[in-house]
């Protein structure tokens, strides 16, 4: 396996830090996962998962986002989209990561394995890009937030009046997740929420680019594209055929312990989506690629993307 750490210009000029896994032999590829990572992390944290998937013969791609990781670069850089349309921005740079695949294997299945923030990215993605997709994978997902991220909103315009949009705002940190560490008390640490796994929360907490406090401009931003990609005129636009897996632990305090998951699930079910299913891992929390069963996990995701290829090897025979 060869690992490459390289960058992309995007559609606005900035520099875009994208690393890819790739098999030893690339006759054997059979298809490609792009990794799109949750927020106050990076794409590193999905070495493990990424050389899983090399050993089945998949290749590899992820990028950092903006104000994450090595497209942030600088920690003060941490937690920041852009001047404006942040959001939106992110979502194309996912789209051109998309194209230097294609470019790169021409006419490869490519599947999104998204998580968290990742995945309601890659849920406003496959609104306007998903018949560049063979499949997708939604970890860690949520519902609508409805009128508290209306709130948030106006909270986030606010905060950025008063201290600018590059300001971290503790206030709508507290609210977006002040909250979801009360179902686990006592708790050692402010994370004990991402996973039952000790040292996964251990190393989060010591990676300086993990688990920061966030700007008003992204809350503003993230809070903003969710209200766009929950819209029922926005869900229309996903392809009907287009493969749609839901994965969550059932103690997830994102999907508000599998609610927030169904919600999301049955909104597109409603929108005619026909290839569409949902797996809860009893009593795990956030982050499934670090939870204490994560090897059952990996095997899932495994097992769902070669049932699609096999399908799609079917109906083109």
């Amino acid at each position: 396996m060869k690992v490459e750490n390289l960058k992309f210009k995007s559609s606005d000029d900035m520099e875009i830090f994208y690393k890819k896994w790739i098999p030893n032999d690339k006759r054997d590829i059979r298809a490609c996962i792009q990794i799109s990572h949750g927020m106050a992390e990076h794409i590193k944290r999905y070495d493990e998962f990424a050389k899983v998937l090399v050993e089945q013969g998949f290749v590899v791609y992820g990028n950092d986002h903006r104000g994450h990781g090595k497209t942030a670069e600088e920690l003060e850089n941490i937690g920041y989209f852009a001047d404006e349309n942040g959001w939106d921005k992110v979502v194309d740079d996912m789209y051109t990561l998309t194209r230097i695949i294609k470019n790169d294997y021409e006419d490869i299945p490519i599947f999104i394995f998204s998580h968290s923030m990742g995945s309601f990215l890659t849920r406003r993605y496959i609104q306007l890009y998903g018949d560049e997709l063979k499949g997708v994978i939604l970890s860690g997902t949520g519902g609508d937030p409805g009128i508290a991220g209306s709130i948030g909103i106006r909270i986030a315009k606010g905060e950025i009046r008063k201290n600018g949009s590059r300001a971290k705002s503790s206030k709508l940190n507290k609210l977006s997740f002040g909250n979801f560490n009360k179902k686990f008390e006592p708790v050692k640490t402010e994370f004990d929420w991402l996973t039952r796994d000790e040292s996964e929360v251990d190393k989060y907490i010591e990676d300086p680019y993990c688990g920061d406090i966030f700007t008003c401009g992204f809350f503003y931003d993230m809070l903003s594209g969710l209200k766009k990609l929950n819209k029922k005129e926005n869900i229309n636009n996903i392809p009907k055929d287009l493969p749609i897996l839901f994965i969550s632990g059932d103690m997830d305090p994102v999907g508000n312990n599998t609610k927030g998951v169904l919600q999301a699930y049955n909104s597109y079910k409603n929108a005619g989506i026909v290839d569409i299913d949902y797996k809860f891992y009893p009593n795990a929390r956030h982050e499934l690629l670090n939870e204490l069963n994560k090897e059952d996990v990996h095997k899932d995701i495994i097992a769902w993307i070669e049932a699609k290829l096999s399908l799609k090897e079917q109906l083109t025979e």
